[in-house]
């Protein structure tokens, strides 16, 4: 048998690579290689050279860098240098009570044998430092002013915080830190201070333990000067004249002032300084903390007279010349609100039938006129055996908007009150001239044992209600005496709170007429931005006189000792809108945050009064589907929260803190601290109310459920709205059972009978209008345009 010729496979034979051809023609492989250059292999260059190469690189590299670094010291501390520099702002903030600031700009000033000049109308201190070449401009503040030391750290260059090596740093001062650290500070040198000098064996211990202390707080900080040490002093002086100030992030591409003279003079107020930060436009308003905006009419120069060797100044002053002038066709608008026309919205007039029943009801009862020169007193009910005292708490329809109350005992209120209206009442005149403002007046009473005792009570109970609240989230109970269907008329029911839709135009307050809305708000962030930058006339170092038109005569007083400080605003930053700021609660703060608490709002340069309503925060600041968020009624621990208020624009992440005032106005208590998100007018905040029921009966998926209803006719009202149990079932209402509020519900599995059924109700809820914060008013002041008038927000 012959054996067959053998073949391999036709898969296994060799196939030459294409682009591998030795035999190509010179335009075969240009029409290969498509204008590619030629690159050397890797493979091809010895180690030594590859070596040289990489070192030459590292070394012009880091000669690039070093030289960056230079020109940005330069720019940075170019406004510094010359004769006609910028000072320094300087804030000396004491922390403690046995310390003073004055002390230690005096120090400072002995370490360089220079003196200082104050003003005694601004008490500002300035400081030349021939030595260095610079100047410094002092703030020295007193201890326990917490707003002059905010409103002196935002304008500030260098903050030194002066510790006392005997005393340590109480409440006050810990708030005022936490305060500066969310607002945000420049560079900071620590210093200590006392009368005497520290003994030798105990002063590297407190020295550690005080550097310990402000590295918590500032931890860049390396070293804690000790005034009574000359090389110490004189350390901390070059670490001020010498060092680069630190970029304030919030501050970027904005101007600021910190006024020198401050003069009014027929409705024109001007102020003269150094400008600092960003390049200044006349076309562009200011805003000057506790007094608000302004716009600006001229702009001058104002150079300081010529100053010899000798110290003597020059025969010749030089004169102020006009710089910039307001442009009437480019300045900001100065309107913050609208001021809508409430009788332009849909009408229905009344039919011939309707006018001739109302001229029946007015001839039958007459009211009869008010004697000449009386003015008629109003007369209210109230529950008979009530005090004159007790009646004043009683809030009228009237007074107080808002329908409904936001929160759970503030509903039970209401019950109450329907429920003590069969009870017999009397009839109490009111005084209409107790109070000339048209607010309530009450003069002092002390209360009996039994009413002092029964406040105390409520004052306590607060706390167990946020405990509750937090055992048992947005339950509350359904009401005896008035039907489900009116008490929760304005809830609704929602498949999906995420998904489910919900007209963010529908039932808005009027107050929402009042507000501004932007359509793209980073685009127009950007685009505001970038002609600022276009716009600019003044640039950062020039020392002019700004002039303020319309200005009250209050906005020019000065208290010394507090720093006069005024701020540009960007474009459009005066419009009010909805403010939504991511907030974190301070973990120091014990006390119960409530929504609609009134607060102060801190945000950027601005402050105002303001009642905020708390939301969840959605994980990377996501809307959802239908941008409805859950209500809160209390800001808790550990989690961030939205609070949302009214307020004017602001562009950028601003800071953002929230205090609580006390007794003390100069020590209010730091509640939350966050960062401003976005205005978004449609965020949609849905109060959330669980009403529970008990399975009465149980048969497989069917169950009898009682206590959630207490009348067929709720039942009916409440039908198509979905169920659910705290175990995960869900289910519907299929019938009504008897006249009790009983029903037959049918779940997508068996239910179990420790398990509760529970029916979620929303409400959209909304915040109350901001003012102006003054701090010289204990009470809440309108804003200097009028516009505030702090109308609560209905519901």
């Amino acid at each position: 048998m012959t054996e067959g010729a053998h073949h391999h496979r036709p898969t296994l034979k060799q196939k030459n690579k294409p682009f591998k051809s030795k035999h190509a023609t010179k335009s075969s492989l240009k029409e290969v290689a498509k204008g590619r250059t030629q690159r050397d292999s890797p493979k091809a260059r010895t180690s030594a050279n590859a070596a040289a190469q990489l070192r030459t690189n590292r070394r012009n590299n880091a000669k690039q860098v070093q030289l960056k670094k230079r020109q940005s010291l330069v720019s940075a501390t170019r406004i510094f240098s010359g004769i006609d520099g910028a000072p320094r702002i300087v804030a000396i903030v004491p922390l403690t009570e046995d310390v003073k600031a004055r002390d230690v700009s005096e120090r400072l000033a002995q370490s360089i044998d220079g003196s200082i000049e104050e003003d005694p109308a601004t008490g500002l201190q300035k400081l030349r430092a021939e030595r260095f070449k610079t100047s410094l401009q002092l703030i020295p503040l007193a201890y326990r002013q917490m707003y002059a030391a905010l409103d002196a750290c935002k304008v500030a260059d260098y903050v030194i915080f002066v510790l006392s090596p005997n005393v340590e740093v109480d409440k006050w001062g810990d708030t005022l830190l936490r305060a500066l650290q969310a607002q945000g500070l420049p560079e900071v040198v620590t210093v200590v201070s006392s009368d005497e000098p520290m003994e030798p064996k105990e002063k590297p211990g407190v020295m550690k333990s005080l550097l310990s202390f402000i590295q918590y707080f500032v931890p860049s900080q390396t070293r804690v000067y000790d005034m009574h040490n000359g090389s110490d002093v004189l350390n901390a002086m070059r670490s001020l004249c010498e060092g680069k100030p630190t970029d304030v992030k919030w501050r970027e591409g904005r101007s600021w002032l910190l006024a020198e003279k401050v003069d009014w003079t027929d409705g024109t107020l001007s102020i003269t300084g150094v400008i600092r930060g960003h390049s200044f436009c006349a076309d562009r308003a200011i805003h000057i903390p506790n007094h608000g905006d302004y716009q600006v009419s001229e702009i001058y120069t104002a150079p300081l007279p010529r100053v010899s060797k000798s110290g003597s100044a020059g025969a010749m002053e030089v004169e102020p010349e006009l710089f910039d002038t307001l442009d009437p066709e480019r300045a900001d608008s100065m309107i913050s609100s609208n001021d809508p026309d409430y009788m332009a919205n849909e009408q229905t007039w009344p039919t011939e039938e309707e006018m001739e029943g109302a001229d029946d009801n007015q001839d039958d009862e007459q009211i009869p006129d008010a004697k000449a020169g009386t003015t008629p007193k109003k007369v209210r009910k109230i529950p008979k055996g009530m005090s004159k005292y007790q009646a004043a708490w009683i809030i009228d329809e009237s007074e107080e908007e808002g329908g409904e109350g936001e929160e759970d005992a503030r509903e039970d209120w209401d019950a109450a009150m329907e429920q003590e209206e069969e009870e017999e009442m009397v009839e109490l005149p009111m005084d209409t001239e107790m109070g000339t403002d048209g607010k309530r007046s009450v003069a002092f009473e002390d209360l009996d044992a039994e009413e002092e005792e029964r406040q105390l009570q409520s004052w306590r109970n607060r706390k167990r209600e946020e405990e509750d609240d937090a055992a048992f989230p947005d339950e509350i109970d359904t009401p005896l005496d008035v039907p489900a269907r009116e008490r929760f008329q304005r809830y609704r029911g929602m498949r999906s709170f995420r998904t489910s839709p919900w007209d963010p135009m529908e039932n808005l307050p009027r107050n929402y007429a009042r507000i501004f809305q932007f359509e793209n708000f980073k685009g127009t962030e950007r685009k505001v931005k970038e002609e600022n930058d276009e716009d600019a006339e003044v640039e950062p170092g020039m020392r002019v006189t700004i002039r303020l038109i319309n200005a009250p005569k209050e906005a020019a007083q000065i208290i010394p000792g507090r720093p006069y400080t005024i701020f540009s605003m960007l474009k459009h930053e005066r419009k009010k809108s909805v403010l939504n700021l991511a907030v974190q609660r301070n973990t120091e703060y014990d006390g119960s945050v409530r929504s609609k608490d009134p607060l102060v709002l801190c945000i950027g340069f601005r402050r105002f009064r303001v009642n905020p309503i708390y939301s969840q925060h959605q994980y990377g600041g996501g809307k959802g589907a239908n941008n409805v968020h859950k209500f809160e009624r209390y800001l808790r621990h550990g989690v961030t929260s939205v609070a949302t208020v009214f307020g004017p624009v602001v562009y950028g992440k601003q800071p953002c803190t929230l205090l609580r005032e006390t007794e003390d106005p100069q020590a209010p208590e730091l509640v939350a601290m966050g960062s401003f998100m976005h205005p978004d007018t449609k965020r949609i905040i849905a109060k959330r109310i669980i009403l529970t029921g008990h399975p009465f009966k149980i048969h497989k998926k069917t169950a009898t459920i009682r206590y959630m209803f207490f009348n067929a006719d709720d039942v009916e009202y409440f039908k198509p709205i979905q169920l659910h149990t705290k175990y995960g079932r869900t289910g519907h209402i299929k019938e009504s059972l008897g006249t009790h509020g009983y029903f037959k519900a049918h779940f997508d599995g068996p239910i179990n009978q420790m398990d509760t059924v529970c029916m979620s109700l929303y409400k959209r809820v909304f915040p109350k209008w901001s003012e102006l914060f003054k701090e010289s008013l204990p009470a809440p002041a309108t804003s200097a345009s009028g516009q505030g008038d702090g109308d609560a927000m209905e519901e």
